[in-house]
């Protein structure tokens, strides 16, 4: 990702679903203006989801998806199929592209189905009119990837899809008045990215900046030493989940404190959640089944915290003898029965949509759910201080 580009998980994600050879990777082409998709007449040439990310007016930033064909055959296909409805999960708009000369297919069908069922707003794009002809349609529009007719048309159908207009949520901004002084503490040790800032410490950075407060940034082993010489008492210390505990005693009680990951959790709209679910720790018995996620992939470092701290910590803080099972990116289990509980990343690589389908599937299967920052803060026992930023939420522990 470039130094300027929006993030993905801040993009509008446009999913163009159909069978096979109606036309989709045809349709992507002509939507984008580009060679996104390999186009040919075998069916099934779309193999895997096609992500790209561009600027589409009048949206903006958007990732466009192109799905393998819905109506895939053998072992292969009904992966491709499954994978499809992964993406269901995390589109915040579809189109169905369906070839006009042939209708609607039960694959077709489905995907409608599967569209209102998951609450998805959608047109569908009626390919191939050059050889049918125009017609009018209740629930799309005729067009004609192969000559280029009413793409624009589509656009501005997709443009009202979607409304991009809420501008409120906020990781810290709406906490801070003007000059506050916020410290951040980043620790930088093998898990750290070389030469660059993880998300959530960028994003936060920036939401500082726009709150005309003050960002300074240190390392968690300076941070004592910058309190002091400060001369002025921050308004709020944020650090790394990983650090918290020897942040927490290195910060006066009058200074608030919390975490990247919990304000991202509140930015992605499941801290509640998370702060109910995170109860959950105390009452594991032996050989219970813990699941950790990351919405993310990385190389793994010898300590590192999904995969290895969290685990150590929470049989440190249990006692027992747990299973602990993790998923990294977009790996996560269509069946959560088996797990007494689950720990989730902050979230920043996901976009919210599909931030709220693992929480409400977690709900569904009732299974409680909370993220690293909570937990962590939960098994150190300074939880209620790094609330204290929301008091709303501090109150849940009284």
């Amino acid at each position: 990702m470039g130094l300027n580009e929006t993030p993905s998980s801040e993009r509008v994600h446009i999913g163009f679903f159909g069978r096979r050879n109606a036309g989709k990777s045809s349709v992507v082409n002509a939507v984008t203006g580009q060679e996104l998709s390999v186009v040919s007449d075998v069916k099934g040439t779309t193999t895997d989801p096609v992500h790209k990310s561009m600027e589409l007016l009048p949206l903006g930033p958007v990732v466009i998806i192109d799905t393998p064909g819905f109506d895939d055959e053998g072992t292969l296909g009904e992966m491709r199929v499954r994978k499809t409805k992964q993406i269901l999960n995390r589109v915040n708009c579809a189109v169905l592209v369906v070839d006009e000369t042939a209708g609607k297919s039960e694959a077709d069908q489905e995907l409608l189905r599967l569209f209102k069922e998951k609450d998805i707003p959608y047109v569908v794009a009626y390919n191939k009119c050059d050889i049918s002809g125009s017609q009018d349609h209740d629930d799309g529009l005729s067009v004609s990837a192969e000559k280029g007719l009413f793409i624009q048309e589509l656009k501005e159908r997709i443009g009202k899809l979607v409304n991009t207009g809420d501008i409120t949520k906020r990781l810290v901004g709406d906490l801070l008045k003007p000059l506050d002084l916020v410290v951040l503490v980043i620790p930088i040790d093998k898990a750290a990215p070389k030469g660059r800032l993880i998300l959530p410490q960028q994003q936060t950075i920036r939401d500082i900046l726009e709150a005309g407060a003050i960002a300074i940034s240190v390392r968690d082993t300076e941070l004592k030493e910058a309190l002091n010489r400060l001369g002025t008492k921050p308004a709020m210390v944020i650090t790394d989940s990983q650090a918290f505990a020897q942040v927490s005693k290195d910060t006066p009680e009058d200074i608030l404190l919390t975490s990247f990951s919990i304000l991202m959790a509140r930015y992605k709209g499941f801290l509640t959640d998370a702060v109910k679910g995170v109860a959950a720790l105390s009452r594991l018995e032996a050989g219970d089944k813990i699941l950790i996620s990351e919405g993310c992939t990385h190389h793994r470092q010898c300590d590192d915290i999904g995969t290895v701290k969290l685990p150590r910590w929470i049989h440190e803080y249990t006692k027992k003898n747990l299973v602990i099972e993790t998923t990294s990116g977009r790996e996560f289990p269509e069946d959560l029965s088996p797990y007494r509980l689950i720990i989730h990343c902050g979230g920043c690589m996901l976009n919210e949509r599909e931030m709220e389908y693992r929480r409400k599937c977690a709900a569904d299967a009732g299974v409680p759910f909370t993220n690293y920052g909570i937990a962590i803060a939960f098994m150190k026992g300074i939880l209620k201080r790094s609330l204290m930023v929301l008091p709303e939420l501090e109150k849940m522990l009284s």
